[in-house]
């Protein structure tokens, strides 16, 4: 991914990336977090505030893990996992059997109607995206109105005197793993960048809340790399 690229390139481009990484992605993630991206995911699906027939929009869905998480705790609700990278959905299909739709779905353009959802859910999507107000305003729009979104993110951190650890981590550690693990170091090279030139909380916050969201709120995690934010239509 360049600056010169257009968006509609970038998106072409991250497809390919994820798409050649998602046979490795969910032991990708456990390792770059030590296993705490399981704790965060149980976190996100106890904010969504789901009851048994609740309708729930797990986007960016990846293999599956959010939406599997949401069943695992609330069974009775209904579950739509939806992404743009098709390979990444197939390989979570393959693996785990599921009794939730899958949906191949543009978080620019989601193909549902208004007022579907009493729940959106995302991990690490938002970071992704070439439009970030308009697909958070997408998923405003597919909300029904009390219904809440919920994302887990990476947050650009904050300088402190575990920061020199923190780059080294996310520069060097993560390329390595992900080369040696995926084949792919230059995704686990691209992965990191977006994560240190994405937003701060507090901005995605204020985003939130200008595609007229309310009750928003955020919680950093993982020595401030990573967020939670919630808000509610």
């Amino acid at each position: 991914m360049t600056p010169t690229q257009s968006n509609e390139e970038r998106a072409r481009a991250v497809q390919g990336m994820f798409a050649s990484i998602a046979p490795r992605y969910d032991l990708m993630n456990r390792l770059m977090t030590g296993g705490m991206d399981q704790a965060w995911r149980r976190e996100v699906i106890r904010r969504a505030g789901l009851l048994p027939g609740s309708r729930l929009l797990d986007l960016g869905t990846g293999t599956g893990d959010l939406a599997r998480e949401a069943l695992r705790q609330v069974p009775g609700c209904r579950v739509v996992a939806a992404d743009f990278t098709l390979a990444m959905m197939l390989v979570g299909q393959a693996r785990h059997a599921s009794t939730h739709a899958w949906s191949g779905a543009d978080a620019l353009n989601l193909p549902f109607a208004d007022e579907t959802f009493d729940a959106v859910i995302s991990g690490f999507l938002l970071r992704n995206v070439t439009d970030l107000e308009r697909a958070l305003g997408e998923q405003r729009r597919v909300l029904r109105p009390g219904g809440r979104l919920v994302a887990l993110d990476t947050t650009r951190p904050r300088k402190n005197l575990l920061s020199p650890l923190v780059n080294f981590h996310m520069n060097r550690v993560i390329p390595l793993l992900g080369g040696l693990l995926t084949g792919d170091r230059a995704a686990y090279t691209y992965l990191p960048k977006t994560s240190q030139n994405f937003l701060a909380a507090e901005e995605l916050l204020g985003l939130i809340e200008a595609v007229g969201l309310r009750q928003a709120g955020f919680k950093r995690i993982n020595l401030g790399t990573v967020a939670i934010h919630w808000a509610v239509k």
